[in-house]
């Protein structure tokens, strides 16, 4: 069975999330209200008990108490039945020595795969034994307003990485908080760049120690309170 591409792939940074109702490792959910007034972070798998993804799982569910004083919920998604899920989540807590305790969505049809762009039509061997396309390595960061934030897809080969989606949290909820964006490799407690909206004789009120590099480039220190 093949799945039909998409005409168009139409889901993109500010879209609003699609909701779905789902079975997941730790029980029914209906996506929009899992995410309630949370952050999400959403990362799909091919397939269970392979051994890259077995590795993600495991540094997620580790970092999971990051993830949560930024108030952030984890879930996952692969293309097979919860029965299976549990079954890996076995392994992923011995191979990697995590507790995992996030949800993981059961989409053997590739549903929600298919809604959020996430099937691979490029690699023609990438299929299940029934010749259904895998889901790639997709991350997505969203929002309290249910609004799609950061898009990432990752190779079959390459293993993500979680403290680059921490890093990503951190920079959009310090812009989201305090109308400044964040430079190259920027983590917290670096300067931020004052937002082209904020105009100097703002800038002196709200970033006292602001300095300008450039008209369009000015560095400030920021509060790590804030």
């Amino acid at each position: 069975m093949s799945i039909p591409k998409p005409e168009s792939s139409t889901l993109r940074l500010g879209s609003t999330a699609p909701d779905f109702k789902a079975e997941t490792s730790r029980g029914p959910i209906s996506f929009h209200d899992f995410i309630g007034d949370s952050w999400v972070v959403l990362f799909s798998h091919p397939d269970d008990f392979t051994p890259v993804c077995t590795t993600e799982l495991g540094a997620f569910a580790k970092l999971q108490p990051e993830f949560e004083k930024r108030g952030v919920k984890l879930i996952g998604l692969s293309a097979n039945t919860t029965d299976s899920h549990q079954a890996w989540i076995k392994d992923i807590d011995e191979v990697t020595g995590s507790h995992l305790t996030f949800p993981i969505i059961a989409d053997p049809e590739r549903k929600i795969a298919l809604a959020y762009d996430m099937i691979d039509f490029q690699d023609a061997s990438n299929v299940d034994d029934k010749g259904v396309q895998f889901t790639i390595r997709s991350v997505f960061i969203i929002d309290p307003k249910k609004k799609v934030r950061l898009i990432l897809s990752y190779p079959a080969s390459t293993g993500r990485n979680t403290a680059e989606v921490l890093r990503v949290i951190d920079s959009l909820q310090t812009g989201d908080r305090n109308r400044v964006t964040t430079p190259i490799n920027w983590v917290p407690g670096d300067d931020v760049i004052v937002h082209p909206s904020v105009t100097n004789e703002e800038a002196k009120s709200l970033f006292p120690q602001f300095r300008v590099i450039k008209p369009y480039l000015r560095l400030t220190p920021l509060d790590p309170s804030k």
